[in-house]
């Protein structure tokens, strides 16, 4: 088996490198949009602030910050190998922001009834992460 196949011969596992700092500051209680105007980049930031937005009943909100999260992950995915489907695992800490933010996603479409996209996403978060499909459900 090569590098490049996993058990089932699909695509490796995608593996996003650590970015320890957005971390730590949000483990330290910066706020995340302070997080998030720092590391636009990271899609941890944005996935912390569609779970407050949702938490705080501003669905509309949430959605346009797992928006962003998701897609900053996607980029951060494809210039990490991902070719648009294959794993990545929740238990490598750096890629947990990506499937928050997918999660995210997919729980502020299903609250605006956007259907087709809350099926979508949650599709994609099963097949990308059965444990994140779990854990964040």
């Amino acid at each position: 088996m090569t590098v490049h196949e996993n058990l089932l011969g699909g695509p490796p596992p995608t593996h996003l490198p650590d970015d320890p700092e957005p971390r730590e500051l949000l483990a330290s209680g910066t706020a995340p949009a302070e997080v998030a105007a720092k590391h636009p980049t990271s899609s941890l930031a944005w996935a912390q602030l569609a779970d407050d937005a949702f938490a705080a009943g501003r669905v509309v909100e949430s959605y346009a910050y797992a928006r962003t999260g998701y897609h900053r992950g996607l980029d951060a995915l494809r210039r990490n190998g991902w070719k648009g489907h294959g794993p990545v695992p929740f238990e490598h800490e750096p890629n947990r922001g990506f499937l928050r933010a997918l999660h995210a996603l997919a729980r502020a479409a299903g609250a605006i009834g956007e259907k087709d996209e809350h099926e979508r996403c949650t599709t994609f978060l099963k097949e990308s992460s059965p444990t994140a499909a779990a854990t964040l459900s």
